[in-house]
């Protein structure tokens, strides 16, 4: 009898460290000028210490479930994300000429743009879990380019990374300002990208010293870490998962390196 009360004891031990150590999620909403936005938090309750907190910003077709998963992977490998919600509201895009709209009319006003990045980062440095003086962020597509721009504004952070993103050419006062390293994850074959820009990208990057990193995947197009872009029928978008595995392993690397110090 005592030796089958020890057993269930341990089992129920058991279970509870499991119920706690796992990935929280909730829905924060926030608000920027007089828009409310819905925003999405991930974390491991396993630990009650501050961990560096990444912000991640989604595609074109806003906060979806996509931008989600990637949160609470980066919750599983120790720190704390916030998935921004850049439209307002947690809208969300169900087709090309949609989200192409609703993108371009961020993109339109690049001091707004900054803004809500910035409105963003701000809660997930709010949070109690959140090591505010350990901050990166992260993007895809256009998620991509918003990470550069809020690393352009001179916010605190000590690395951003985008994957298949735009890449909007700074101005010299712009990468003056840029604390964060910068890592640009691009497919060999993305034709989303003009190769001009990618030069001029580089070029500024290049006469202001600042400190990034551009990495090439051979064959990979655009959308290539996004496993549904082939369910899409959108020519020059495909999933790539060589692409996807090694570029994540690149951003944990990096990482890594920023936060060990």
């Amino acid at each position: 009898m005592v030796r089958c009360l020890i057993i269930a004891a341990i089992a129920v031990l058991m279970c509870e460290s499991t119920s706690i150590a796992a990935v929280q999620t909730k829905t924060v909403t926030y608000k920027h000028g007089a828009q409310e936005f819905k925003g999405f938090l991930a974390w491991d309750d396993a630990s009650t210490e501050k961990r560096p907190g990444i912000l991640v910003v989604h595609e074109w077709w806003g906060l979806n479930e996509y931008a989600r998963e990637r949160a609470k992977e980066l919750a599983a490998e120790g720190y704390i994300a916030f998935a921004a919600d850049m439209y307002g509201d947690g809208k969300t895009a169900e087709h090309p000429q949609e989200a192409q709209k609703m993108a371009g009319m961020v993109r339109q006003n690049v001091d707004e743009w900054v803004k809500r990045a910035t409105a963003a980062l701000d809660v997930l440095k709010s949070q109690p879990q959140c090591d505010s003086s350990k901050l990166a962020s992260i993007g895809y597509c256009f998620g991509g380019s918003t990470a550069l721009q809020l690393a352009f504004s001179g916010a605190d952070l000590k690395a951003v990374a985008s994957f298949h993103g735009a890449l909007p050419v700074p101005t010299a006062d712009q990468v003056k300002k840029t604390k964060a390293t910068i890592l640009v994850c691009h497919g060999a074959q993305d034709s989303f990208i003009p190769e001009e820009t990618i030069q001029q990208f580089r070029a500024a990057l290049d006469a202001g010293g600042a400190d990034w990193e551009m990495d090439y995947y051979a064959g990979a197009q655009h959308s290539f870490t996004v496993i549904s872009a082939d369910a899409l029928g959108l020519k020059g978008m495909k999933y790539d998962a060589e692409a996807d595995k090694r570029s994540w392993a690149r951003l944990q690397g990096l990482l890594k390196e920023k936060f060990s110090r």
